[in-house]
């Protein structure tokens, strides 16, 4: 893919962004600009992936732009094409469920013009090969995403959402704009390739490293920087949602590595630390929150910081890996975590689609009055439960796949001859594990409470199937999670690029292998193959169902579920979301949530209904954030008293800043 071509898709969106405006009131305008989004997220999907899996060399273009010294710089190579490649697939799966979708939107015109400008600034934020056409894109993506947010202002939350969204955003660019600064140094060298050309002392690689986790790691939803995106992803659009989890926290992984892997120079061992530190307890702390809320987007929003959190531990070990010389286990961390931006990309966009197709049917978002759409919903079950299953990380799909690839690097760890790593690597390989556990808990909860049972609402009960566009869209993402997870070695070796040219080693080719399998190492050690296990699971069940039918009955009966003995026809008599996750929230909630339980039960012959009443903190945000807030808060009522000065005050106040500035520079050596 040369960088003209991508290019040209940013120019593409940007006309279709000003068409929207233009024509924003006409009657077929919503079919017109998501149908143009697909066709220039195909032909930048089509050119990433012929730039990846063609071996390509690195594509550059300078345009006369930007800061007059340095231009503006745009660069394709293989990390660039594959992240250009997981944008524009989740831009082109959510341009196809749109165009059905955004028929129910009330005001399009609210949305229309910022969904191609969004797709914009993310294919230029991964284009970017200078630090000021970065930092501006990745600007322009926010405030774009930003918009889509505040689309359904009006309802309730959605405006706090957008503030606390923005108030994030602006942090993330401000660490950034700042890393990048103490990277280009005094000479103002803010190409990326002058950046590469000269080292970094330790404690600069330091200060830049942790900007680094600030900045991306706002925009990614690394705890305690997580509090935007809850509230966020929800109140957007339903296929900006998908955009937003499934795509946008990509490009801000992308950020992380072009700045760690490439720009910050060969890297210490200690780097790893934090990163496996963060990126653990963001995985288990991400799943213990979705397991906590019954607001079906609000679940699969805080599933998402449970994935990336699995992401970054698979960069933490790729570097602890490349910096002590172990250059093949350092691409096997680096491949496990490509492949889960790639299967986070497919999985949670499938996801979010289901969850608006269900909004759509029913009007609904709470679980508690969801149930029983399996029967009216069917198409719409099946390819959530692949999603569920995905996100699970359940054999044979492709969930399954990433997160064997990252605990076989795990394993690796005895290799590293610190001991610092020798004892966090094991432990975050046990946080891991706990987190895939409870996402097992998690999205058996969900599908169980949303589309098993019985209808909890009236809604629910006259709920149809959705959409073609929408079901097609939803089909296309489930396949894919399917074959990704049965023919993984496809997968890596097409990263095998991405993981030569940022840790200079790749894992072995694995379409070369028997059967299919995928070999993490070598074929002695350990190895998986999707085939043999996809086959197995469908004979198996082929088989069961046969013996059933066979010798147990030739019809299908269709009876109550067994309820105790207790024939009670009422809804309400069904598990809840709440009832559920009680058993979890009991083990976990004390030490996480500092949960609380207060019960009311009535005595006996009291006829009042018994009452339970859970109260949960979120402890990131009443620990960290609040004080915060607060602090700002008594600040600015001081410095309130500021508008009311004379103006001999104010002029006083200037002579002493001025005073102040000489003396500084007098003493400056």
């Amino acid at each position: 893919m040369s960088a003209l071509v991508g290019l040209s898709c940013v120019g593409a969106f940007l006309g279709v962004a000003l068409l929207a405006v233009l024509i924003g009131r006409s009657r077929d305008v919503t079919v017109a600009v998501y149908s143009a989004c697909l066709l220039i997220s195909l032909v930048g999907l089509v050119a990433a992936l012929v730039h990846l899996l063609g071996g390509a060399p690195a594509s550059d273009v300078t345009l006369p732009l930007g800061l007059p010294w340095v231009g503006a710089h745009f660069r394709v190579d293989a990390l660039a094409a594959f992240f250009l490649a997981v944008v524009n697939l989740g831009a082109a799966a959510a341009s196809v469920y749109a165009i059905g979708y955004g028929r129910h939107e009330p005001e399009p015109q609210r949305v229309l013009p910022f969904i191609p400008a969004f797709l914009a600034g993310m294919n230029l934020v991964v284009l970017a090969d200078d630090a000021f056409s970065f930092l501006l894109a990745w600007e322009f993506m926010s405030l774009s995403s930003w918009a889509l947010v505040m689309a359904h202002h009006r309802e309730e939350g959605n405006a706090r959402a957008g503030y606390v969204y923005i108030v994030m955003a602006s942090f993330g660019t401000l660490a950034l704009l700042l890393a990048f600064g103490l990277l280009a140094g005094p000479d103002g060298g803010y190409a990326f390739a002058a950046i590469r050309a000269h080292g970094e002392t330790p404690l600069r690689a330091g200060l830049v490293l942790a900007l680094a986790l600030a900045g991306a790691g706002s925009k990614a939803g690394l705890v305690p920087l997580h509090v935007w995106l809850p509230l966020a992803h929800p109140a957007a659009p339903s296929h900006v949602s998908a955009l937003m989890s499934g795509v946008m926290t990509k490009v801000a992984v992308y950020g992380f590595i072009r700045i760690v892997f490439d720009l910050l120079g060969p890297a210490a061992w200690w780097w790893g630390v934090p990163i496996l530190s963060i990126g653990g307890g963001t995985a288990v702390l991400g799943v213990l929150y979705a397991l906590m809320q019954s607001d079906l987007k609000r679940v699969l929003a805080y599933s998402t910081i449970e994935n990336i959190g699995l992401i970054f531990v698979g960069l933490g070990l790729a570097l602890a890996f490349e910096a002590n010389g172990f250059r093949t286990a350092g691409a096997l961390a680096l491949t496990a975590a490509l492949f889960h931006v790639f299967n986070h990309a497919l999985f949670k966009s499938l996801l979010f689609f289901g969850a608006g197709a269900v909004l759509v049917a029913t009007g609904e978002r709470q679980m508690d009055r969801l149930g029983g759409l399996i029967h009216r919903m069917p198409v719409t079950s099946l390819t959530f439960l692949i999603g569920c299953a995905a996100i699970s990380a359940l054999p044979p799909l492709n969930g399954f796949a990433s997160e064997w690839l990252a605990l076989q690097a795990i394993l690796l760890s005895p290799q590293l001859p610190q001991w610092g790593l020798k004892l966090l690597v094991p432990a975050v390989g046990a946080l891991l594990a706990l987190s895939a556990a409870l996402a097992a808990a998690c999205f058996v909860r969900v599908f169980g409470i949303v589309f098993l049972g019985r209808p909890r609402s009236a809604a629910t009960k006259s709920a149809g199937e959705v959409d073609d566009w929408s079901l097609g869209a939803m089909a296309a993402l489930a396949a894919l999670c399917v074959i990704a997870g049965v023919l993984p070695g496809l997968v890596i070796d097409g990263l095998a690029p991405v993981a030569q040219a940022v840790v200079g080693a790749r894992m072995p080719a694995q379409a070369s292998l028997e059967w299919l399998s995928i070999v993490p190492i070598a074929e002695s050690r350990s190895s998986y193959n999707g085939l043999l296990v996809f086959t197995f699971i469908a004979a198996s069940a082929s088989l069961a169902a046969y013996v059933i039918h066979r010798f147990a009955s030739h019809e299908v009966r269709r009876a109550p579920a067994w309820d105790c003995g207790f024939p009670d026809p009422n809804p309400a008599t069904q598990y809840t979301a709440d009832s559920f996750a009680q058993p979890i929230r009991r083990v976990f909630g004390t030490f996480v949530f500092r949960a609380t339980e207060r019960i009311d039960m009535p005595a006996p012959g009291d006829m009042r209904p018994a009452r339970i009443d859970v109260t949960l903190h979120d402890l990131a945000w009443e620990l960290v954030y609040e004080p915060i807030v607060r602090a700002v808060s008594f600040a600015a009522e001081r410095l309130n008293r500021l508008q009311f000065l004379t103006i001999r005050i104010y002029l006083s106040l200037v002579f002493f800043a001025l005073v102040f500035l000489l003396l500084v520079l007098a003493v400056w050596p």
